[in-house]
C-alpha cells in the first residue's frame, strides 16, 4: 500500500490562492518558500512537505533513501488544476535523498528528476537531491547595515572574480578543490591585503559537469555540494562579510544543460524549454532556453533571483550570457530562429523578465547591484526601467576590454596606427555605468595569461601588464580582475588545477602583487577615481591624440572638486623627459602612483615624489606641469593643496 500524503495546507508554509495567482502571472518571486522539500510538522509527527510543478504529469511519486528508491510508495497529490503536486510525508527527515518519480500524460516512460527547488544536492556525479534546511546563526550584521553605500555607484568597486574549484587546492597534497569553509580564511586575507572590494563567484549554483565552470546550471537553489553544504556556503559569505568584503554571484538564466535528471523535458513535454528548437535550443552551448514568455518558468527565476539575495545575504548578481537573450537571432543563420511578433529580432519576452528581474530585485534590496554581461550595443542596458532601459544596476565595458587588450598586445612601434583603441571609449563611456572587466573569458581557450599576451622581453612584458592594470584603474568605470591577474600567471587558467602560488616567490611576479595592491588602495582613497565614475563631469582629456610619442593623459576629479589628479601613460619603452602637461590648477602636485618603481619591478624613473607647475600655458590651460613618464609606464599625480 502506497503511504498516503498528510493534508499539507494543515500547517505553516501552506500554498495559498495567492501563491497560486502569483506563480501562474509570472509574478511569484519568493517560490522557495513554498516549492520543493521542507522539513515540518503536522499533528505532532515530523516530516517533509514536498511540492513539484508538474502539469502533463499522470502520477508523481517520491523516490529515495527512505523507501530504496522504490516508486508507487510515496505518491503526491495534484493541487486543483494548478499543475503543482504536493503531500506531507511523515519520517522523512533531513538528510534524506530523493527525486520524483513522474509519469508523464504524454509519454510511457517514467522520468526520474531531480528537485527544481532543491536546496541541497548530492555531490556530482550524483544527482539525488536532499531535504534540508537553510537555519544558521549570521554574524555580518555590520556589512548588511552600510553595504548600500559600499556598492553604491559612487564607492569604489574592485572585483575578485574566481572560480572556486580552481583558487587554491585542499587535502593534504593538494588533491582537491578547497571547501567552503577551508578557504574563507585564506580568501578573505588575500582578498583584503590587496584592495579588492568585492568577490564574484563563478556559478555556484548546482551543475553537473566541472567543465563548464558552472555555466551549466541544474541547482538554480542550490550551491554545489562540491565544496560543502548550504550552510558551509553561507559561513564563506558570512567570512566574507565580517571582513567588508561583498559577494556577487554569477546568475546564469540564458540556459541550462538538458542532462535527464535536469529541467529538459521535465514532466514529459518542455515544460521550462522552448519547444521549437529555433527558440529552445542554444547552438552555442548545446544547451536549452528558457521559455520566458511562460509565466510559471518566469515565476521561477524570478525566484532563484531573489532567493540568493534573502537567504545567502549575497550583495549583486552578476548575469550571464545577456546579449544571447535579447536577441533571437543569437549565433544563427537566416531562417534558424522566429522573429518576435512585430517581425523584429529582439526577443520580447526575455525583455520582459530582466525587466521585472530587476525591478524585483531593487524592490526588495535597494543596497545591493545587478551586473549585465551584455556585449552588443544594445540601449539603456543600465538606465531604469521606467525610463526605457533594462533596469541593471552596471553593465561589463565589452568594448574596453577588446579594444584595450588588442592595442597591448601590438609590439610598441606599431602601437602608434592604433592610438585610437585606448581613446576611442571616451565616445561612449557614460552611456551605460560601466564595469571594466579583465574576465576568465580572456584567459582559456588558447588565450594564454594577461601576462603572456603582452610582447617584448621579460622585463617589458612586466612593465607592459603594470601599465594594462594602471590604464584600467585610472579610466572611469568600477573594475574587475580574474583571480590570478594578481601573481602574473604565465599560464592560462586551468579549472582542473590551481594558481600557480610559488609565484609569488619570484620577485617580478611579487611586484605585480604590490602594484595592484597599491591600485586598488589609491582606488578606494581618492575619491576623484571612484565618486564620478559614472559621470561624464568626472573625467577630462589632457592629451588624447598624441600617438608619435604613445603618450596619453587625463584629469580625474571628485564631486566637490576638493581631490584632482592627472594621469600619463606612456605606452612606449622609451621615456619621455620633460613631458608638458596642461593644468588649470597652479601649485604642487605629488605623484602618487609609478608603475615603474623599482619595489614593483620597474626601472624607477619618475618625478622624484613631487612636482610643481610653471605659468606656461599648455593643452588649453593656463598652467602646466613638465614631468617625467616612464618606459611602458604610468604616473598619478595628485593636486596638493
Amino acid at each position: 500500500m502506497p503511504q498516503q500524503p498528510r493534508d499539507p495546507h494543515a500547517f505553516a508554509g501552506q500554498l495559498g490562492e495567492v501563491d497560486l495567482h502569483l506563480f501562474n502571472a509570472g509574478q511569484h518571486t519568493k517560490l522557495y518558500e513554498k516549492m520543493g522539500a521542507h522539513p515540518a510538522s503536522c499533528g505532532g509527527e515530523v516530516g517533509t512537505i514536498f511540492r513539484v510543478w508538474a502539469p502533463n504529469a499522470r502520477k508523481v511519486s517520491l523516490i529515495g533513501s527512505f523507501n530504496h528508491w522504490t516508486r508507487g510508495k510515496h505518491e503526491l497529490a495534484l493541487t486543483g488544476s494548478s499543475g503543482i503536486w504536493e503531500g506531507f510525508f511523515p519520517g522523512i527527515e533531513r538528510g534524506a535523498l530523493y527525486k520524483y518519480a513522474i509519469t508523464s500524460n504524454l509519454a510511457d516512460a517514467v522520468l526520474e528528476k531531480s528537485d527544481p527547488f532543491a536546496i541541497h544536492c548530492e555531490a556530482p556525479p550524483r544527482t539525488a537531491s536532499v531535504v534540508w534546511d537553510l537555519h544558521y546563526r549570521w554574524g555580518d550584521d555590520e556589512w548588511m547595515s552600510t553595504r548600500g553605500g559600499r556598492n553604491s555607484l559612487r564607492a569604489p568597486i574592485s572585483i575578485y572574480e574566481m572560480h572556486l574549484g580552481s583558487w587554491r587546492r585542499g587535502g593534504d597534497h593538494g588533491e582537491r578543490p578547497m571547501t567552503y569553509r577551508e578557504m574563507a580564511v585564506p580568501l578573505a586575507e588575500h582578498v583584503r591585503s590587496h584592495g579588492f572590494t568585492h568577490v564574484e563567484l563563478l556559478p555556484v549554483m548546482e551543475h553537473p559537469f566541472t567543465g563548464s565552470w558552472g555555466y551549466q546550471v541544474t541547482g538554480y537553489f542550490a550551491p554545489t555540494s562540491r565544496y560543502g553544504t548550504p550552510q558551509d556556503f553561507m559561513f564563506l559569505v558570512d567570512h566574507l562579510h565580517r571582513n567588508g568584503i561583498g559577494v556577487i554571484l554569477d546568475w546564469v538564466p540564458a540556459h541550462f544543460p538538458n542532462d535527464a535528471h535536469g529541467l529538459a523535458m521535465f514532466d514529459g513535454s518542455h515544460l521550462y524549454e522552448h519547444a521549437d528548437p529555433r527558440q529552445g535550443f542554444h547552438p552555442d552551448w548545446k544547451s536549452c532556453i528558457f521559455n520566458y514568455g511562460r509565466h510559471e518558468v518566469r515565476s521561477f527565476l524570478l525566484s532563484s533571483a531573489l532567493f540568493w539575495l534573502d537567504l545567502f545575504h549575497i550583495d549583486g548578481l552578476r548575469v550571464d550570457g545577456v546579449a544571447s537573450m535579447l536577441y533571437l537571432d543569437y549565433s544563427r543563420k537566416e531562417g534558424e530562429w522566429i522573429p518576435n511578433k512585430h517581425g523584429g529580432r529582439e526577443n520580447l519576452e526575455a525583455i520582459d523578465l530582466l525587466r521585472a528581474m530587476n525591478e524585483a530585485v531593487y524592490a526588495a534590496f535597494p543596497d545591493v547591484q545587478t551586473y549585465a554581461e551584455e556585449s552588443t550595443s544594445w540601449p539603456m542596458v543600465s538606465r531604469p526601467v521606467y525610463l526605457g532601459g533594462l533596469g541593471f544596476g552596471m553593465k561589463w565595458d565589452m568594448g574596453w576590454m577588446h579594444d584595450t587588450l588588442s592595442y597591448m598586445q601590438k609590439e610598441p612601434v606599431h602601437r602608434r596606427w592604433h592610438h585610437n583603441q585606448l581613446t576611442f571609449r571616451s565616445l561612449y563611456a557614460f552611456h551605460e555605468n560601466f564595469v571594466l572587466p579583465l574576465s576568465h573569458d580572456e584567459v582559456v581557450y588558447g588565450k594564454g595569461s594577461l601576462l603572456g599576451k603582452m610582447p617584448g622581453d621579460e622585463w617589458q612584458q612586466f612593465a607592459n601588464l603594470r601599465l594594462l592594470y594602471a590604464l584600467m584603474y585610472a579610466q572611469p568605470g568600477k573594475k574587475l580582475l580574474f583571480m590570478g591577474a594578481e601573481l602574473a600567471q604565465r599560464s592560462e587558467w586551468n579549472h582542473d588545477g590551481a594558481l600557480d602560488w610559488s609565484l609569488c616567490d619570484q620577485p617580478l611576479h611579487r611586484g605585480i602583487g604590490a602594484f595592484l595592491s597599491h591600485l586598488n588602495r589609491t582606488y578606494a582613497g581618492e575619491p576623484a577615481l571612484h565618486e564620478l565614475d559614472v559621470d561624464a563631469s568626472g573625467f577630462e582629456w589632457i592629451e588624447a591624440d598624441d600617438a608619435e610619442l604613445g603618450v596619453l593623459s587625463f584629469a580625474r576629479r571628485s564631486s566637490d572638486d576638493a581631490c584632482l589628479i592627472v594621469a600619463a601613460f606612456n605606452t612606449t619603452p622609451v621615456p619621455r623627459y620633460n613631458y608638458r602637461l596642461g593644468v588649470r590648477h597652479e601649485g604642487r602636485w605629488r605623484e602618487i602612483v609609478n608603475s615603474d618603481a623599482k619595489e614593483y619591478g620597474g626601472s624607477g624613473q619618475g618625478n622624484l615624489g613631487l612636482v610643481e607647475t610653471s605659468p606656461v600655458s599648455c593643452h588649453g590651460r593656463p598652467h602646466s606641469l613638465i614631468v617625467t613618464v616612464p618606459p611602458l609606464g604610468a604616473v598619478f599625480l595628485k593636486r596638493e593643496h
